[in-house]
């Protein structure tokens, strides 16, 4: 009889509370030139993967899962696909900085004490990562992504049972949504979160028709996943500032952290608006007390659009380094678009 058994390798990691599961050995080479591609195939003919990592029995929605793929790009020493409950966002910073924290801490990237420059390639393109590294731990990740830029400004919906939302819309590996908190008086708490997550989930169900779904270069990137909350922005030192934040990953999910990509988006809407300048930060508070420090560079372009090339730095921490084992007959393992991207069992 077949073996109907399959064996992942996993690192655990958190980031600002998040947790993001690194997948490093069990899936067999996935189709496509670049990591963006490779990321594509697995979305449209391998979307098993995720549903059993971010799924009970296996896992949670609440997690990330990282794919480690061979890179397309000759800088870059690894590739990763990132998977949500949202699906497939192209870049993540939380994802980048436990999947850097993973990579080194494993020794599947050699790790060097000090200050050591490593390239990962994303679906979004390279991520150019900086980590601080003492006593064989990486202390902290600074990751510079793709830019961000504000897609449109002074958009409103209409809400069931909360009334008119206005909210600008910005990608930053995705398309987020950003939302004054103080509009709908929350104060960004921990004590807030169930009503942030049941404002998200009304939100982004009215906020989807009609909205982009393109991005200029990436092409088609799926329905709007993410609803950013920023809070009040208050001067802590010369060019430093601090804000509340909290971001709402669909469907259900609001994130421990103040997540990477969603401080990039607030860098990226402040520097438009002229409340930011080269060479600034932001450090974004979550509700749980969690913090990233994102840092505005310099201007690019994307497309048609005035962009933002930021950093974000933060730290991670490893949980578990693990093997997940995988019984393709078991009821609740939807094997019919996973066995296919599995490595086949080791013959003794």
């Amino acid at each position: 009889m077949q073996d109907r058994e399959r064996t992942l390798t996993l690192i655990d990691t958190q980031s600002g509370g998040d947790v993001s599961r690194i997948v490093l050995d069990g899936v067999g080479p996935l189709p496509g030139a670049t990591v963006l591609e490779k990321a594509r195939y697995l979305q449209h003919e391998g979307d098993g993967l995720r549903r059993l990592l971010l799924s009970e029995p296996y896992g949670d929605p609440a997690m990330s899962v990282d794919l480690i793929v061979e890179p397309s790009h000759p800088e870059a020493q690894a590739g990763y696909i990132i998977m949500e409950a949202m699906g497939y966002p192209l870049y993540s910073g939380s994802n980048t900085i436990c999947t850097a924290t993973a990579l080194l801490q494993s020794g599947t990237i050699p790790m060097q004490d000090g200050r050591q420059e490593i390239v990962l390639e994303s679906p979004a393109g390279l991520a150019r990562i900086t980590a601080e590294n003492s006593g064989g731990r990486v202390r902290s990740i600074t990751t510079r992504g793709e830019p961000a830029y504000v897609a449109d400004e002074g958009l409103s919906v209409e809400v069931p049972h909360y009334g008119t939302v206005r909210f600008d819309l910005v990608w930053s590996g995705a398309y987020y949504a950003v939302i004054d908190a103080t509009e709908h008086g929350f104060h960004l708490t921990s004590e807030e979160q169930i009503a942030l997550t049941a404002f998200g989930d009304a939100f982004v169900r009215a906020a989807r028709p009609g909205l982009k779904e393109e991005h200029p270069e990436l092409g088609a990137v799926g329905p709007l996943p993410f609803a950013h909350f920023r809070g009040p922005v208050t001067a802590i030192g010369d060019g430093r500032y601090e804000s509340p934040s909290a971001t709402y990953v669909h469907p259900g999910v609001l994130c421990r952290s103040p997540t990477g990509t969603g401080t990039s988006a607030r860098l990226a809407l402040m520097a438009q608006r002229g409340e930011i300048r080269e060479g600034e930060a932001l450090e974004t508070i979550s509700p749980r007390g969690n913090r990233f420090l994102g840092k505005v560079l310099g201007r690019a372009r994307v497309g048609e659009y005035a962009a933002l090339h930021s950093t974000i730095t933060g730290s991670a921490k490893m949980i578990a380094h693990s093997q997940l084992t995988v019984d393709l007959d078991d009821p609740l393992v939807d094997a019919s678009d996973l066995e296919h991207v599995l490595s086949p069992p080791v013959s003794v």
